[in-house]
């Protein structure tokens, strides 16, 4: 899947800040709020400063995170993980908050990259409006094209906000999603491996 799948189309006309801020205080005078009352004043400004926190992975390339890798290995060809890592998205349906962890994992294929670099794909995409089902495929077939490793695997647990705080509000509930290629798609030992370190 094309890394560009949640982006903005190239032609899209981008709107100014000023016109980003009046959009907010249209939703709140939707809301029955008063956008002029001291409180307020500078909400607008605010609300979009953090969107360009929470949004920033549209201005991000996950690939270019990845092309730099190593073959000082000594020969270490077994599964490469990081296990447990937290990230905070937003739903494209409702714009309200996914919170989670993730755990990914690729079995090298002579080159490595730096382990840091995992994280920072995960960190771009959640950085972009999503579902979590296309997040985990995204975030596999980026490493994928880009390491051509034996194989890649990654599972996320999220909690949706859009679920606990709107809609029928369960809380403590669990979304588990997860997309493996290569070994891990095809050697039932390798796959029970990899879930059964997930689990720790």
């Amino acid at each position: 899947m094309p890394d560009t799948a949640n982006k903005p189309a190239a032609n899209a006309q981008r709107p100014e800040h000023d016109e980003a801020e009046q959009a907010v205080r249209t939703l709140l005078a939707f809301i029955g709020e008063d956008p002029d009352r001291e409180g307020l004043l500078d909400t607008p400004s605010r609300v979009v400063r953090s969107y360009k926190e929470f949004y920033a992975g549209y201005a991000e390339d996950p690939e270019e995170e990845l092309r730099r890798t190593f073959e000082e290995t000594e020969g270490y060809d077994e599964m490469v993980m990081l296990r447990g890592i937290g990230f905070e998205s937003h739903c494209e349906h409702h714009m309200v908050p996914i919170i989670g962890t993730a755990s990914i994992a690729y079995l090298p294929n002579k080159r490595v990259v730096g382990i840091s670099k995992l994280a920072r794909v995960l960190e771009i995409f959640a950085k972009r409006l999503q579902t979590q089902e296309t997040m985990t495929v995204q975030i596999t077939e980026t490493i994928e094209k880009v390491l051509k490793p034996r194989g890649v695997a990654v599972v996320i647990d999220a909690e949706h906000q859009c679920m606990t705080t709107r809609g029928i509000r369960k809380h403590g509930v669990s979304t588990i999603t997860s997309h493996m290629t290569g070994d891990f798609r095809t050697d039932p030992e390798m796959r029970r491996e990899f879930l059964a370190m997930v689990k720790g």
